[in-house]
Formats: C-alpha cells, structure tokens, sequence
C-alpha cells in the first residue's frame, strides 16, 4: 500500500520541500509555514483561499526563482522544514502520550465522523461537529496519539451560501478546482488504485470505493469516494456533497462511512486497538466489526462483547432531528441480505436500533449506544440530558445510573487564537506554554499583560475583521448578482471603535438568532445611542432543508436594511472557519441565546473567549462550567422556567438589561489614556480561564484518561 509519490510542482531545489508542506495541513496550524507561502504571492493566497496547493498549482516560476534566490527566506524556510520534520517523527520519546501513557504508544484508534473542519482548503465539514473533529485529531497529532481518521472525500463540498436580494438562502455547490484538494490517492504495490467494496440494495452490484488520503500533522485521514470508473452512473455522485439529498441518500453515505470505512483500514494493513464513532452517522462500522468477528466463528453474544469493549461513542446532540432514524422498510432493503452474516434474524437486527421516542425507527445512536462500553456526552449538562433521553437502553436503571459519561468539548488553542494574540503570549507565558496549555497555571501570567498592549493587539484583530468584510463584500460585487443593498447588509462600513457585538453558528431555530430583536425599538436605541453605540455582525447557514433556519437568517438581512437599526446590523455572507477565524479575534463580545438544555456544547464561545472576547450567553452547554458566577470573565443568563414567547421575553429583557447596565458602560468607560480598563479585566480573565479548561488538549486528555484508555486496555481481554 503507498500514496501517489510524484511531484505535482515544479519547485527549485532549494524549496522543494514546500510540496511536503502544502500537502500536510500541519501548515494551518502553524503561524511560519502559513507565511512561507503567504510571501510567495500575498494576492494569489488570499484569491486562493489560503490553499497552499492551489497556490503553487497557479505561482509564476519567476516568483519560486526568487525566493529560491532569497537569503532570508531560505533560512526561514530551513527553520519550518526542520520543525516540521521534528514534529511529523512518530518515534518521539518526548511527547505528551510517550510521557504521560506510553502504553497507548503503540495502540492505534480509529475515529470515525461524517465530517471534518481541518481548515477550508478542505471543504468537508458544514459546522460544529466537524470542526470539533478536525480540532479532536489536530491535537492527538500535537499530543503524539497514534490515530487515524475516517470520512468522505466530499468533492462539491458543502453548500456555499448566496443570499438572493430579498434575503433567502441559496444553496449552491461548492466548486472546487480538480486540483486544489490536499489529496493523495492510495494505490496498491504495483500503482493501481486501491479499492474496497460496499452494498448498497442490490448484492450483486457492489459500489468500489477509492481511498484517499489527507495528512493532518502525524494524523492520516482517510476519505472515500465513490466517484469511480465502473461504478454505476447514480453511485457516483453518493459521496459527491456533504448532507446531500433524502434519507436514503444519507443512508447510503453512512454505509460508505461506517462498512467502507472499516474495509478500507483492513485493505490498507491497518489495525486498530480501538475505535471512536463521532456521532451516529458512523455506527455502521459496528455492525461490520461485528460481521467480522462472526466471520472467525464467534456468536453473536461473544461477537458484541468483543466489539463494545473496544468502542469510545460520542453523542452530541440533545435535538431529536439530530440523531439518524431509518424506516424498517428502508432498513430491509439495505441490510437483509447482512444480518444473516451477523448470526441474526430480523427481529433481532432491527432490534439493536430500537429506542423508545421512535418507536419502530431504526436509531443509529441507540446502536451506537448498545454496542459501546465507553459513551459519553459533550458537557456535564449535555451528560445529564443523554443519560434521561437513552434511559430506555436500560430500562432498569435510573437515570442517574445510566452509563454514559461527559467529556466537555475544546478547541484546538493553535488554530483558533490569532497570529496576533499568540505572538502577545509568546512575549508573555512561559517559552513551553503551549506543551502546558491545559494548565490553568500556565496563563496566569495573562493577567499582568499590560493594559495596552492587550488592547493594541485586540485592535489589530478588529481592524483585520472589519477589512475581511469589507474585502468579501467587494469581491462580491465584482462577481455580479449584488444589488447595493445586499452591498450594506454585508458589513462593509462598520467602525471599529464601535462595541462590537458577534453571533456566529448554525441557523437552527433552536438556538434563537434573532432574540435581540425580541423588541425592536429597545435594541435601536441601544444601536444608535450617539455616544455609546453598539454594532452586531451575524454569520451563519442553514442546514439545505431547514427552512425555520433560512427564515432567520432572511429576517436578519431584512433588519440590517431597515433603517431604525442605523445599518449597524450586518450579516456575513458564506460562513466559513476562514471567517469564523476573523470574528472570534475581532469582535468585543460573543453572543450566545440559545434554548436551554437545546445546546449539547458549542465551541465558538471558546474560540472567542481564548482571543479575548468575553461571552453574553444563556447558561447552557459549555458556558454552565466555564461562566464566573461573578461575570468576571463574561456574562451569564440564567435560562428562565416559562416556556415559548414567555421564555424569549425574559430571557431577553435580560440580555437588554445586561447589555445596558454592564457590558456598554464597561466598554465605554475609559482612563485619560483611552483604554477601557473594565473591559480590558474581563477579557483577560476570559481568556485566563477559558484557555485552559476548554482546550482541545485538555479534551483530548480528557478522552486518553477516561475513555481511550480502558477502550485500549479492553483489547487484552477481548
């Protein structure tokens, strides 16, 4: 088994390495080797969205010639190769996991998920729960886990988001150069693609599936296509576009993902020790798991035994839409002609996706749940609310009881906190802060950081966002299709001395986007208050079939034209981490208002908080655990016990109350010199306490100690 190995540049010799950097994405997370390429062309890598490999497909030569020639960025770019080969050693003695649980060195687990945000170079993700995945393995490559990854090679991507001129979203395709995709393709000895097969509804025409490969730091992530040659006209395009089409059609990319994804790992000599679903969408690769072991003789008992005792699940959703449910019907197409492999009759296949509240559906988190020793929740709250919702998996148990744990999310410190704010903590914490990052101790220092410095640094950050605005939004109009207006709703003419204000995530109804405009006329007065205004910048898309979604997000680009606001509303076109990077740097205060217990996590709050942006949010997910009950590092709003429009009017008001008598004058309250010092004090200790505690290493650490481990450890007994 090999990768394509030729080179696709024609580089100097001199630089030559700058292909191995382009095709591992280490370089996303690493402020000196993003800027080896950024010199190269400053234009071409912002017109190529910061994809290093569409960069060097579309350099001129000239340009590689003179930096081949460059002195000073020869010896940068010495620096970066021999960092990058230090750290991409996988026989290191001195990293987190050789240090701290070397028994898990030569253990490999495999994690599964339908999506993953590792930068957008690499459009296969469509919001938290693959950013949160692509967070998950860029920290086991920093922390020396052995890992691979599963999911989709998702050629068109996710949907980019256009809005029409009054405001509806449109779903368009993503398109994507043949080219541009940090991919290499998996070939057998003798150079021929590597293939495996899946079965769709008819055995006799198995799908073949190629591999292709993603290299994320030490992380290898493996992607399945089924876009190939022989295959049937309507199966190639099953992995083409990320939560595309039916339910059938989701089904079949899930049978891609759960049996591909395990057959690929084998056909490449791939072993694993234990294994990781993220989310429901991959529980398939427990039935083949099981398949496999009752291809070696063992019964079924014997069989799931062995499967639960080596499988981590992770659920990450307290919504009931969120979770797969398939109809029988659907289920006997696809998988009568497996169960009989598995030792079972229908009945009892259909019985291990069996769950209470879907009566007679196919649930693929009650089977993830029954075939997974080691489960767990994305927050303590989130913990609490999986343990009542699955209770009827073990119907003689108390809630309380029930066997599923919490490991709350992070984020990946490296990738969300801007190249600005990591340079102020490299002035500041300890040399070795970031091997240290999960240590409350090791941010300590924040708080002595000087007033002005801390502001200065935030400022840049705003100023960065406010042009990335402004930048997207001409390049909007130059495209076409923009009328004037649209021009003003994207935000090209906020100021950046104004309190500026930040809601960013998916447009589910649930998580309330347009609360603040609970009573207009309040929230205007708030705006346009002469000497204290307030600006607020929304981004956001709604899943293709949501159309609750897609009314907020209209109703907020018709606020942002209506004059009563001041045109200090703004919504952000096509959302993505490349935007979502500028706005949790740049904005002054994050909100989040989501409908409590609704929110299993949410990670952006994190992401902001860790720039420096406090947090104004409803106390639910995360926030429950990070929130000072003082408001010393950001604003907390206890969930009120009325239900519906009563809800919203109070917790509302709330926000009204707090935005009025705290956060504004805070904001606005400046020494001689002009810094907001109250302020500046709750931004620090947001970042001082959220940094470490809500860290992708303090996560992932969390997973090694509580359920990695005995997942590891279970293979002895198995």
């Amino acid at each position: 088994m090999s990768t394509t190995s030729s080179s696709k540049f024609r580089l100097p010799e001199r630089i030559a390495r700058l292909e191995d950097l382009a095709y591992n994405l280490w370089w996303s997370w690493n402020p000196e080797a993003r800027e080896l390429f950024r010199e190269l062309d400053p234009d071409l890598w912002e017109s190529s969205d910061q994809n290093p490999v569409l960069l060097l497909h579309h350099i001129e030569p000239e340009i590689l010639g003179r930096a081949a020639a460059n002195a000073d960025y020869i010896a940068r770019y010495a620096r970066v190769i021999q960092r990058f080969d230090t750290e991409m050693a996988t026989d290191r003695d001195d990293t987190w996991v050789a240090k701290n649980v070397p028994d898990l060195r030569d253990r490999t687990v495999a994690y599964f998920s339908a999506e993953f945000g590792v930068h957008r170079a690499l459009p296969i993700y469509s919001g938290g729960l693959g950013v949160l995945a692509g967070d998950h393995i860029k920290e086991a490559s920093d922390l020396g886990l052995p890992l691979v990854a599963i999911s989709l090679l998702y050629r068109q991507g996710y949907l980019r988001q256009r809005l029409t001129a009054d405001g509806w979203q449109e779903d368009v395709p993503a398109d994507l150069e043949p080219r541009a995709e940090p991919t290499t393709q998996v070939l057998n000895a003798d150079g021929t693609p590597l293939m495996v097969e899946v079965v769709f509804d008819q055995p006799e025409l198995p799908v073949r599936l190629a591999i292709w490969q993603v290299k994320v730091g030490r992380v290898p992530l493996y992607l399945l296509d089924a876009d190939v040659d022989g295959n049937p006209d309507w199966t190639r395009t099953v992995s083409s576009r990320l939560y595309g089409g039916d339910l059938e059609h989701r089904l079949r990319q899930e049978l891609i993902l759960g049996i591909g994804g395990v057959r690929a790992l084998r056909a490449m000599g791939i072993d694993p020790s234990y294994w990781h679903a993220n989310e429901g969408h991959a529980a398939f690769h427990l039935l083949e798991r099981l398949r496999e072991h009752a291809a070696d003789g063992l019964v079924f008992e014997e069989a799931a035994r062995r499967v639960r005792a080596t499988t981590v699940f992770t659920s990450h959703t307290p919504v009931p839409a969120g979770h797969d449910v398939f109809p029988p019907h659907m289920v006997d197409r696809y998988f009568s002609h497996y169960w009989p492999q598995l030792n079972l009759d229908r009945g009892a296949f259909l019985a291990l996706g069996h769950h209470v509240a879907t009566n007679d559906g196919f649930n693929l988190t009650a089977l993830s749940l029954r075939l997974a020793d080691n489960r767990n929740g994305v927050s303590m709250k989130h913990g609490e609310i999986t343990r009542l919702m699955w209770n009827d998996v073990w119907p003689d148990l108390q809630p309380e009881n029930v066997p599923i744990t919490s490991v709350t999310n992070g984020v990946h410190l490296p990738t969300w906190i801007s190249d600005n704010v990591l340079s102020m903590l490299d002035r500041h914490l300890a040399p070795d802060w970031r091997e240290s990052q999960h240590e409350p101790s090791t941010w300590a220092p924040v708080s002595s950081i000087p007033d002005t410095e801390f502001w200065d640094t935030h400022i840049v950050a705003k100023r960065e966002l406010f042009g990335t605005l402004r930048d997207r939004s001409r390049r909007r109009w130059v495209a076409g299709g923009y009328d004037p207006g649209q021009v003003v709703t994207a935000g090209p003419y906020l100021e950046p001395q104004v309190l500026t204000l930040g809601f960013a995530r998916r447009f589910a109804t649930y998580k309330r986007a347009t609360l603040l405009f609970h009573d207009p006329e309040r929230l205007a007065r708030l705006l346009n208050n002469a000497d204290r205004p307030v600006q607020i910048i929304f981004a956001g898309k709604a899943h293709p079939a949501d159309e609750g979604g897609k009314r907020l997000i209209q109703e907020i680009f018709w606020r942002a034209r209506d004059p009563r606001f001041g045109g200090r509303i703004a919504f952000a076109e096509d959302y993505d981490m490349g935007l979502a990077s500028h706005l949790v740097a740049g904005v002054d205060v994050w909100l989040n208002n989501p409908r409590a217990p609704l929110e299993a996590s949410g990670t952006s709050g994190m992401k902001a908080a860790a720039n420096g942006a406090p947090n104004l949010s409803i106390l639910d997910g995360w926030w429950r655990e990070g929130w000072s009950t003082d408001n010393s590092n950001g604003w907390g709003i206890q969930p009120s016990l009325l239900d519906g429009w009563n809800q919203d009017d109070e917790e509302a008001n709330l926000m009204y109350e707090l935005l009025e008598t705290s956060v504004i004058p805070l904001f606005y309250d400046r020494n001689a010199a002009g810094y907001p010092e109250g302020w500046i004090t709750v931004a620090k200790e947001a970042m001082r306490t959220v940094a470490p505690a809500f860290s992708a290493r303090r996560m992932v650490i969390d997973y090694i100690a509580r359920l990695y481990s005995p997942a590891a450890d279970a293979l002895t007994l198995a």
